[in-house]
């Protein structure tokens, strides 16, 4: 699948790009025009491809060498359906190397571990919660109160949030 994903990526990304863009839009429908100029079955969920580039995993190579020095293509929704290639500033969020590491005890129950697979962003959702990780990093009590809310927004098209938390903080009780 991931090596489907790059082609169709790629494809509409060169469609419309040139040498000063800063930007590319394009819409969903013309994955489904790549995927037949490919002679790539239709892929089933168009809308996983630019989910997957958004927030999973990075854009091809050959789309990432267009890029200046210092800045990266990233996705952004820019309707119900469409989207933009946008030039941006590299804001990778990672580890900081001065910092130690706090290891938390995996109070996750064997039966939900053995159902839970490793890379499912729903699984890791669910360790997130049974060991109180927001908890720990807000330092107050939090309860998840939403899992996967999908709304629009104009001007952006369909989000997906994963889950909300609420906390209280000591202030609201004086």
């Amino acid at each position: 699948m991931a090596s489907k994903y790059d082609k169709l990526i790629e494809s509409v990304f060169f469609r419309h790009h040139t040498e000063k863009s800063r930007s590319v839009p394009f819409d969903r429908e013309e994955l489904a025009t790549a995927c037949n100029d490919l002679k790539i079955p239709r892929i089933k969920n168009l809308g996983d491809i630019v989910y997957s580039y958004r927030f999973r995993r990075d854009l091809p190579e050959k789309i990432n060498k267009t890029a200046p020095a210092e800045c990266e293509w990233i996705i952004i929704g820019t309707g119900i359906g469409c989207y933009e290639f946008r030039l941006s500033r590299k804001a990778k969020i990672g580890p900081a190397a001065n910092r130690q590491k706090i290891k938390i005890p995996d109070a996750t129950p064997e039966i939900v571990k053995m159902y839970a697979p490793a890379n499912d962003e729903q699984a890791l959702l669910t360790k997130v919660r049974y060991n109180r990780i927001v908890d720990l990093f807000m330092g107050i009590t939090c309860y998840s109160i939403q899992n996967h809310l999908r709304t629009v927004l104009n001007g952006v098209g369909q989000i997906e949030i994963d889950e909300i938390y609420l906390g209280l903080a000591k202030a609201w009780f004086t």
